[in-house]
Parts: C-alpha cells; structure tokens; sequence
C-alpha cells in the first residue's frame, strides 16, 4: 500500500515539473455551473447539455453551424473600420480596433459568409460580440449593404445573426447613419422577392434592435436571449417600477407578438431549410 500513501514527508515538485491543464480544454455554464470538455460543448453545437443554456459564440462558431461541410466563402473581409473622426477616450478608438482584431481575431463586429444550407443558398452576416461589444459602426452597416447586394445577385436568402451592445460611439453621428442605410438597402432585398430573416441572440440592443435587427421576414431568436432598446435596468431606473419577471426576454417577446418564433441552436440548421423552402416556395 505504499503506492497509496506518502512514506516520505516534505516530498515537492518543482514548478517544472508541474503540470497544467491546457488552456479551453474544459468549459463551465454560467447557468448551472456544470463542467465539462470543450469539445462535448461544441459536438452539442455550443449548447449546454445539461440545462440547455445558449452561450455567447461568435460568427466563425455559427459558420461551422449552418454552412454544408462547414464549406462557405468569406466576404468583404477587406472592408475595415477606421478612426475618421480622431475620437478619443482611455485611449485612441484606432487603438482600440488594433486591439480588438488581434486579440478576437475578426476584423469587425460583423462577419459575411455565403454558402449552402442543405442546399439552399445562404448569405450569412453574424455580428461578433467580442469585437467592441459587437458594436454597430460604418463598416458594419457597409458589410451588410455589400451583403444585400449580394443576395441579389445570386439570388440567395439573407440571414442576419444580431448580438450588439448598440451603435458605437467612437463613430458618433456616422453609427446612427447606418440605420436608415441598412433599412433602405433591405426594402431593396424585399423588392426583389428574396426572403431575409433575423436571428436574435443574447443580447441584442440599441440600435441593432431599431433597424435591421426586427426588420425581417421572419423574426426568430435563440431561447432566453436578451432583446430590446434600453437595458431593463435603464428602464426600470426610468419609470422606478419593477419589471415583469423575464422582460425583454426572447420568450417575453414571442408572448407578446415581437417574435415569430424562437429556435434552439441545435436546429437551427433543418429549421432554416425549412423556413427556406417555404419562402422561396420550393417543392
């Protein structure tokens, strides 16, 4: 029984010898505080499989998702933001985009793809939430324009994928242009007959939640995502009531008639085909 208990006392190692786990190997849910491997958490397309909860990915992550043999086409890769307006705060906002595109690697807080969907053609736009909050900017509202553009010409469904703390404010008045921009190109869309459907995931806010984001044909949303304009601590500091239990929850919101329907990320990919099928009213 040696083997089973220390016979020598003040036995160390050194800190060489130590190992580490590797870093990402194991992931926690916030929700249930469940452990357990990263690739478990990925094979269950990013979903907790002990309670369901949907944590935050980005647009590489929903790619892999949606795209057919994760085969798609990147786009607009070389549009990048810029600090036109010299805009300063803690520190330069050029500085800031430095920071965020190598620390996240994407180069804004918005991604395009195309690509097929069990075979029905999909241009995807997925905001990125670690690249400045997924903050709405000039380039983000050019991307998305480009993106129509696009659907027009190859005659595919658009799909937007919103998660944004709102416009952003190193842009100032050139943020709250792509509003109307995004809006406008979007009629275009409508008017050639092509169906374009947004996906709400958690959080999606301010201006993203006041132009494109509930403009769809179809609006649809991951379960227990956070949607609406203000925050509800704003809210609740400006009215001084206390809000309903899940306000501006996405289940609130489908209860209330903002949603059509809410869509677990898991089938997301058949119920997109689906929806696709219907709308583009193939047999």
């Amino acid at each position: 029984m040696a083997w089973f208990k220390r016979s020598k006392e003040g036995i160390t190692t050194t800190t060489e010898e130590k190992l580490e786990v590797p870093e990402g190997l194991w992931w926690k849910c916030p929700s249930c505080k469940k452990t357990i491997p990263t690739a478990d958490l990925k094979e269950n397309k990013y979903v907790c499989n002990n309670c369901n909860y949907h944590p935050r990915i980005n647009s590489v992550e929903y790619f892999w998702i949606l795209f057919d043999d994760n085969a798609y086409k990147p786009l607009f890769e070389d549009l990048r933001p810029t600090d036109f307006l010299g805009f300063k705060d803690l520190k330069s906002y050029q500085d800031r985009l430095n920071d965020a595109a190598q620390k996240v690697n994407v180069s804004e807080a918005i991604s395009v793809a195309a690509g097929l969907v069990h075979g029905h053609k999909l241009v995807c736009a997925c905001m990125n939430f670690n690249f400045i909050g997924g903050s709405m900017g000039s380039v983000v509202g050019e991307r998305i324009a480009l993106a129509i553009n696009h659907c027009i010409k190859t005659k595919s469904t658009l799909l937007i994928i919103s998660k944004s703390g709102g416009a952003r404010m190193m842009e100032a008045a050139f943020s709250l242009m792509q509003l109307a921009k995004t809006a406008a190109n979007l009629t275009r869309l409508s008017e050639a007959k092509l169906p374009y459907i947004s996906l709400m995931t958690d959080p999606t806010t301010g201006g993203v939640t006041a132009s494109f984001a509930m403009l769809g044909d179809l609006n649809i949303a991951e379960p227990e995502a956070l949607i609406g304009f203000a925050g509800p601590r704003v809210i609740k500091e400006t009215i001084k009531k206390d809000l309903p239990k899940g306000f501006q929850r996405s289940e609130f919101l489908l209860e209330h008639g903002f949603l059509d329907f809410i869509v677990d990320r898991k089938e997301l990919k058949d119920k997109l085909a689906e929806v696709m099928a219907i709308l583009l009213q193939e047999k």
